[in-house]
């Protein structure tokens, strides 16, 4: 599960909470991330605003609110590609930005962009 802009869904914390049966340690793991959200990307984040997210790229209408507002999946999702790996206009300046905060996700995008090429 790759999302759009190259992070890993199925690897993501706000998506393995999602996935926890335990509604204790569901709570616990929300907890956590509402932190890592306030102190990495300053979005002062309750554990309550941590909702279910199945992946911007699933359809389930289940995404995590701190996404409901990315430009990226926006742009994406307009464009009805399958990622960003497939637009004519890769790598965007919105695109590059997200790239500081997660290069992991630029080398996951570029794997994928290798393989339409052969």
């Amino acid at each position: 599960m790759i999302a759009y802009c190259g992070l890993r869904c199925d690897n993501c914390p706000i998506h393995l909470a999602t996935l926890e049966s335990d509604k204790s340690r569901q709570k616990t793991m929300r907890k956590s991330i509402a932190k890592q959200c306030t102190d990495l990307y300053g979005m002062h984040l309750q554990p309550g605003d941590v909702n279910d997210c199945d992946g911007c790229t699933a359809g389930t209408g289940r995404l995590f609110s701190g996404c409901t507002n990315c430009k990226i999946r926006e742009c994406a999702s307009q464009r009805s590609i399958e990622s960003c790996a497939y637009c004519n206009d890769y790598a965007c300046e919105k695109l590059k930005q997200h790239f500081e905060l997660d290069p992991d996700a630029q080398i996951r995008l570029e794997k994928i962009r290798q393989t339409m090429n052969k």
